[in-house]
């Protein structure tokens, strides 16, 4: 903690004493999104380990069963999304008042997000609880629609607890505390390891065991938010009525990053839902459980570059929030090079072990014969992971200065106009099948990354230009 108090710039009172990760956001920016990325890469690795064994614990059922959850992947990403793309609003917002040195403003920020968050999970879960097969069948589940049905009701009741855990741990972001989103996704992963066996197998749930481990280490998750935020009330921010007064204008802030970034996962599954129907057309349901499962491989593969990503996302805020816009290219430079040295490190290990990856997920007499193909989705895939980094990370500094259309727009040329139109003209124009529409998705990557990097240097140019 920091030893005094300053004096707020919006209030009349004093503010609240700085905390190590308050302290650390305002400080040297390498350091921050350093200090800030490390529990994060860990929380996140952790909880994509989680998915992982999820599908290999899925696919001992049988592909059937692991296309089920591939065809409810889209469907699940859309939820994710609003979690996702709320938090991100509410880091952006609150990481803006912190570096503007208004405690009050950030405080009151925080109780907007919640009960947005709330209102949004009562309007999200009915239509997709009620039809959720229905809408399965619509992406091409066919056979395989009624395990997805089963599979995703239970997930999508759940949606309040997704939504909730993603804006509480937004929160702690936003004020630098990244230690305690680690351990409550570290022990929400771990949780799920466990039950997923058990519930699948031993109590003999099937795939709806799946989605009650998922569910039950959410309700824990929950449980210790609401403990820290109103048992222990040690975080920077503080979440209580006292805080909060109306103000149209914080809702402004958080829904201008948070909605377009929730569009941003709804673009991602659109483009699941297009790249599905076309690899059904190209090659039948066992190409859309080749991609499930090798794509799983990919979203952990680059999870530290999303844990980079997210930091930049606090550090470039809190610069922004408190017109430091001098540390906005050393934030944009710095994550850009470190995430490509992560990407190309993750390409190299995925080339060299892709058959050994795709065996963890074809261990049943049910699913053996997708191994050479999620063999070599994976080594095709090592072309596109060093193009993640410049649009993760040009995406997130746009976020943090509240610029949440721009990184929107970002996404819509990469998924929509640039991997969606690659993969068509790849896999169905030019006639290559499966492999084509895999090597579509990392040419457009590729033409993404670049395009987000060059728009967000020329922003910070103009920036600096006319402060």
């Amino acid at each position: 903690m920091s030893e005094s108090i300053t004096p707020d710039k919006n209030t009349s009172g004093p503010r609240k004493k700085e905390t190590i990760g308050v302290a650390l956001l305002l400080g040297e920016p390498e350091k921050a999104i350093r200090k800030l990325s490390g529990p994060m890469i860990i929380a996140m690795l952790l909880y994509s380990t989680y998915n992982i064994v999820n599908a290999i614990w899925v696919a001992g059922l049988g592909s059937d069963a692991l296309a089920a959850v591939g065809f409810i992947s889209p469907l699940f990403l859309v939820i994710i999304g609003l979690g996702n793309g709320l938090g991100a609003g509410t880091t952006s917002a609150i990481a803006r008042k912190i570096g503007a040195g208004d405690h009050a403003g950030a405080n009151n920020t925080a109780v907007h997000a919640i009960l947005l968050t709330v209102a949004i999970s009562a309007l999200a879960t009915i239509p997709l609880v009620l039809w959720t097969e229905e809408i399965a069948l619509l992406f091409g589940a066919g056979k395989t629609a009624g395990l997805a049905g089963e599979y995703g009701r239970i997930i999508f009741a759940s949606t309040i607890l997704l939504l909730l855990t993603n804006v509480g741990s937004a929160i702690l972001r936003a004020e630098g505390d990244t230690k305690r989103t680690m351990y409550i996704m570290a022990v929400s992963a771990v949780m799920n390891m466990i039950l997923d066996p058990l519930l699948i197998y031993s109590v003999g749930l099937g795939i709806a065991g799946a989605a009650w481990g998922m569910v039950i280490s959410q309700v824990f998750v929950t449980l210790v938010l609401i403990y820290w935020f109103f048992g222990k009330k040690d975080t920077f921010v503080t979440v209580s009525k006292k805080s909060f007064y109306y103000e149209k204008k914080t809702i402004r802030d958080i829904l201008g990053v948070g909605v377009p970034a929730s569009f941003e996962f709804f673009l991602m599954s659109v483009l699941a839902i297009i790249i599905n129907g076309l690899l059904v057309r190209v090659a039948g349901t066992d190409a859309v459980a080749v991609y499930a499962a090798g794509w799983r491989v990919v979203i952990f593969a680059i999870i530290p570059l999303a844990a980079i990503g997210t930091s930049v996302v606090s550090v470039a805020g809190a610069a922004f929030g408190g017109r430091r816009y001098e540390k906005l290219p050393i934030i944009l430079n710095y994550s850009f090079k470190l995430g490509l040295i992560v990407a190309m490190g993750v390409s190299i290990l995925t080339w060299f072990f892709s058959s050994q990856i795709a065996s963890i997920f074809t261990y049943s007499p049910e699913s053996i014969h997708l191994a050479p193909s999620i063999a070599a989705f994976l080594a095709t895939m090592c072309f596109f992971y060093p193009f993640v980094s410049p649009g993760i990370m040009s995406c997130s500094l746009f976020q943090g200065v509240g610029k949440g259309i721009t990184s929107l727009t970002l996404n819509l040329f990469r998924n929509l106009i640039f991997i969606a139109v690659f993969a068509y003209v790849f896999g169905i124009t030019l006639g290559y099948g499966e492999h084509g529409i895999w090597w579509g998705i990392v040419a457009g990557d590729i033409l993404g990354g670049i395009l987000g990097y060059a728009w967000a240097r020329l922003y910070l140019s103009q920036l600096l230009k006319y402060q």
